[in-house]
């Protein structure tokens, strides 16, 4: 026997048996699970029966945070456009105008006078940036895998699992059932992508990678190699340097390498790792070497196998992902692939595909934004072009706070972090900007920022006169402190608040009417009055007011948790006693500026001045109806169809008017493809084939947007309670959530409902104390829970309210929403523990 072992043919046949027989097995279980996926109802997954072709928009996203991929499925030559988080143009820069400060006076003279031309024109030439207006965020470039005879296929079929974060393609070629799947590893920091075929000895393929940029393509061996040089924008010479490597593993059959690729021949399996990395370290470095963090990635994860690296992928994902699953029934239109779905949803019957909406921009968040990187831009981290649309950079007023509306109610806190560290950031760029620009302390953000953190005003005068991005951004971490509790991280961000709050005291000047304070010169984000002939200059509008409202309130109840900063305190509650309140304009409507001027046939995309309805929370339909039915009478004249994410932010508008049924109509609208919708300039908005939001083009906000309605409609934690099925629609008859949380640490273990009625609520609390809830129907408590009709003041601290005051109303008078207040009611809770309600 040992002899017989011992021969070496026979020991080779054996060998080659066995290895043929592990194959067979492997091949025949992927096989049955393609099959099984195909039989299943797709619940999370983006599935179609072509291949993306050359239409971006149809490819299909993988990412890590740091390294994204954009993978298209295409059976000949499948392609993966490759994207790296710190890849952006130029360098370390600033953008102040140190002519701003001498022209300040002159600009808000003009402005009080009415004089909105001279006052523009006097801006563009002293407060507008000079020349350097943002770097663009810019692809690395392409990985491509050519199949030889592979434009015959049949059987084909592609998918997303969003549950998994993992694209799949199968099809067949003469007999051939052929696999890819493609994945950014959380983990191991490298995209992977497993090639498979049913009989042995049949993958024969070239891989090769190529970039756009000032670059060069090697090979070592069986690495390909790819680095350059980023270009240069707005005389700002290109900096960030890149390195990606992708070395082959096969099983079976051989490599060539070629002078720009390497073949491979009669393959079992094979799978490709590739690693990317840039030389940034931070906006003001760029120092390190891209070459060896690429390749100690790869090093790194050459060290396990193909199937250690998906199951340690797939593992750190799901422990984001799976904390929230949503459940609103599925009907027969599950059975069809996701660019028909998408075509008949907003005529159809399809519940599940707002729940794979909503966790496909779980999804999206998790996959672009993960601690220790930078925040999702304009495009997340995907982008194929080399002047992408706006730079895909961050625009600060509206686009990059909405990509994290989802991050603390869909119990994803962990990729809010990497916004917070910009704004951090921005907080000491922001300084300088201040003290040139405009001879004040603390510091102060425009309307965009970049990879690089400037903080002066970018673009044209018309979008660039908005000194409030700051304001905005510092909200969220006044947010996530508010659901996490964390005094530590308190304390950490309290110095970008207090001075974000600073460079108000110093910059407000009192209006010449009513003597309120001010912010001038500013804008209604990139809209304009009829009055100011197409300027958008202005002073007082209702959106800054808002903004500084809370960022005022925010400022004095931290220094009163953390035990500081009292006599500032006081300062800063004087100047928020002195801004102009809310108006109600002689349509009704919320206005918009100052003045009563809005016109109500505007369609702008913008609902800047409802920002005290969301996210903010100044406006409620129990506390201030008439201000709520305004804000109501300006959705309405604004119309529903818009740019895709302006569709978004409304679904979480008509949420908070608690009008479910209309929330669901703008899902509806969002959820229809994009070119359908028409709405004059507005037109077009909607969502591409792989389910990515069109402005047109393509956009990320929307998806996160709307991902928070979603959320927003079956769970609302502001106003002093928590507002259980605040705005469900007639179509959600019945359906669970689970993992959603609320302010001060309360997250809901599972929401069970049938008919608009409560049948099951979960709640744990993590901090303890009082929790309020405002139910549709009657429950009672099971187990330890304890309830009583709520009275008095919530006195849990993370919902407090900063009591709005009351607005100015012009005209004959207004409207006030009529809600449905439900049931209020108190319940004890102790930190730690669970707490049961059920129906009556």
């Amino acid at each position: 026997m040992n002899f017989f072992l011992s021969s070496c043919p026979v020991r080779s046949f054996l060998f080659t048996l066995a290895q043929r027989f592990s194959f067979f097995l492997f091949v025949v279980f992927s096989f049955l699970s393609a099959q099984a996926v195909r039989g299943q109802d797709k619940h999370m997954k983006l599935w179609y029966k072509a291949p993306a072709g050359t239409v971006w928009e149809a490819a299909l996203p993988i990412g890590n945070g740091r390294i994204a991929g954009m993978v298209y499925g295409n059976p000949e030559a499948e392609v993966i456009k490759l994207n790296e988080s710190t890849f952006w143009r130029g360098g370390p820069n600033r953008n102040d105008n140190p002519r701003a400060l001498a022209a300040l006076p002159e600009v808000q003279k003009l402005i009080f006078e009415g004089k909105y031309k001279e006052a523009s024109d006097l801006a563009a030439k002293t407060i507008q940036s000079d020349s350097i207006n943002g770097m663009d965020f810019q692809p690395v470039g392409d990985l491509t895998i050519a199949f030889p005879g592979h434009a015959g296929y049949a059987d084909y079929y592609r998918e997303l699992d969003v549950q998994r974060a993992v694209a799949t393609t199968t099809y067949t070629v003469n007999g051939v059932r052929y696999t890819r799947t493609a994945f950014a590893s959380i983990p191991d920091q490298v995209m992977v992508l497993h090639l498979a075929a049913d009989r042995p000895g049949s993958l024969h393929f070239t891989a090769s990678l190529a970039s756009k940029q000032k670059s060069a393509v090697t090979i070592e061996g069986n690495k390909i190699i790819v680095s350059g040089i980023s270009g240069k924008k707005d005389g700002v010479a290109g900096k960030v340097e890149f390195a990606a490597i992708g070395q082959i593993i096969t099983k079976g059959g051989k490599q060539v390498s070629e002078s720009q690729s390497i073949k491979v021949e009669g393959a079992d399996e094979a799978t490709v790792y590739l690693s990317m990395a840039t030389n940034y370290i931070n906006y003001h470095d760029v120092s390190a070497d891209e070459g060896q963090r690429a390749r100690q990635y790869l090093t790194k994860a050459l060290q396990k196998k193909y199937s250690a690296l998906l199951q340690n992928h797939i593992s750190t994902f799901q422990h984001y992902f799976n904390r929230v699953s949503l459940d609103l029934g599925v009907t027969d239109a599950v059975q069809k692939p996701t660019d028909e779905r998408l075509k008949e949803f907003a005529s159809g019957d399809d519940p599940q595909m707002v729940a794979l909406y909503f966790q496909f921009g779980r999804y999206l968040l998790i996959s672009s934004s993960q601690p220790g990187g930078q925040p999702a831009n304009l495009q997340g981290i995907w982008n194929d072009k080399m002047s992408p649309p706006w730079g895909s950079k961050y625009t600060i007023n509206i686009n990059t706070e909405m990509n994290y509306w989802p991050a603390e109610i869909t119990n994803l806190t962990e990729m809010h972090e990497p916004l917070v560290e910009m704004v951090k950031d921005i907080s000491q760029t922001g300084r300088e900007t201040a003290k040139v620009m405009y001879g004040a302390r603390g510091w102060v953000a425009h309307h965009n920022t970049d990879l690089w953190r400037i903080t002066g005003p970018v673009d044209g005068i018309y979008s660039a006169m908005w000194p409030m991005g700051g304001v905005w951004l510092s909200r969220h971490l006044w947010v996530k402190y508010q659901y996490s509790g964390d005094k530590k991280f308190l304390a950490s961000v309290y110095p970008v608040l207090q001075s974000a709050a600073q460079f108000y005291l110093d910059f407000l000047i009192p209006e010449p009417t009513h003597n309120w304070l001010v912010v001038s010169p500013s804008m209604s984000p990139e809209n304009a009055p009829g009055i100011a002939r197409g300027k958008s200059i202005a002073a007082g509008v209702t959106m800054d007011n808002q903004l500084l409202f809370e960022l005022f309130s925010n400022v004095i109840r931290a220094a009163d948790i953390l035990g500081v900063d009292a006599a500032f305190a006081t300062q800063v509650k004087a100047a928020r006693d002195r801004l102009p309140p809310m108006q109600i304009g002689q349509h009704g409507q919320l206005q918009e500026w100052l003045q009563d001027i809005d016109n109500p046939k505007d369609k702008h995309r913008h609902i800047s001045h409802l920002f005290g309805l969301y996210p903010g929370g100044q406006l409620s339909p129990f506390r201030t109806p008439e201000l709520t039915m305004a804000a109501k009478t300006t959705l309405v004249q604004r119309g529903d169809v818009s740019t895709g994410w302006s569709m978004g932010w409304k679904v979480n508008c008509w949420a908070r008017l608690l009008d479910g049924n209309h929330a669901f109509k703008m899902i509806r609208d969002q959820l229809t493809p994009a070119g359908v919708n028409k709405g004059g300039e507005n037109s077009g908005g909607g969502t591409y084939t792989n389910l990515f939001d069109a402005h047109p083009p393509f956009q990320i906000d929307g998806n996160f947007g709307c991902a928070a309605g979603i959320a927003e409609m079956l769970l609302q934690s502001y106003d002093g309670n928590i507002h259980v099925l605040p705005a469900l629609p007639d179509a959600w008859k019945k359906g669970t959530v689970k993992g959603l949380r609320a302010l001060g640490g309360f997250e809901i273990v599972e929401l069970t409902w049938e008919q608009g009625q409560v049948k099951k609520l979960v709640i744990k609390s993590l901090l303890g104390g009082n929790c309020r809830l405002r139910l549709p129907n009657a429950v009672s408590p099971a187990g330890k829970a304890t309830l009583r009709p709520a009275a008095g003041k919530n006195t849990n601290p993370y919902y407090a309210i900063d009591e709005t005051p009351a607005p100015l109303i012009h005209g004959t008078g207004t409207e006030q929403l009529n809600a449905q207040e439900g049931l209020l009611y108190d319940m004890n809770t102790r930190a730690g523990e669970v707490y049961t309600l059920v129906a009556r």
